[in-house]
């Protein structure tokens, strides 16, 4: 990769209910990475905060209303074709909000931690799913 190579700032939202499941989304099969699950989220506009892009991609993706709650650890993944840094946020529904709904993927689902298979998804999300504590996250509220 050369170093003058600049990341695109992707944001993606773990958002959690409180029992401690996480919403993951399927990528619809015409897109890039299509067929892979992924945490929902998207690029970031030039001069928009990175919480502001969560807020707005998942309003966009899913329907619903998310606070973020905490920042976790950026992770950089080459695709050949995009180079993305990978933001992530713990985030949960905002109080009042609809429940999601999968707008731009093929599918949604709630899923505790141990239960998500690597192999299913997005190799960019796969560095934060490692991240994740295997016997489930506490919701962090």
């Amino acid at each position: 990769m050369p170093a003058s190579r600049e990341p695109l700032p992707v944001v993606c939202a773990l958002i959690m209910d409180e029992t401690g499941r996480v919403l993951v989304a399927r990528r619809p099969t015409h897109q890039h990475l299509g067929g892979f699950w992924e945490f929902p989220g998207g690029k970031v506009e030039p001069g928009e905060p990175t919480e502001a892009a969560l807020v707005r991609e998942i309003r966009e993706e899913l329907g619903c209303e998310v606070t973020p709650v905490r920042a976790l650890a950026r992770h950089r993944h080459d695709y050949g074709t995009v180079f993305i840094e990978l933001i992530p946020y713990v985030a949960k529904l905002t109080p009042g909000s609809p429940p999601p709904k999968p707008t731009e993927h093929d599918e949604i689902k709630w899923l505790y931690v141990n239960d998500i298979k690597l192999e299913e998804l997005a190799p960019a999300d796969r560095l934060v799913a490692h991240e994740l504590e295997p016997n489930g996250v506490k919701t962090p509220w």
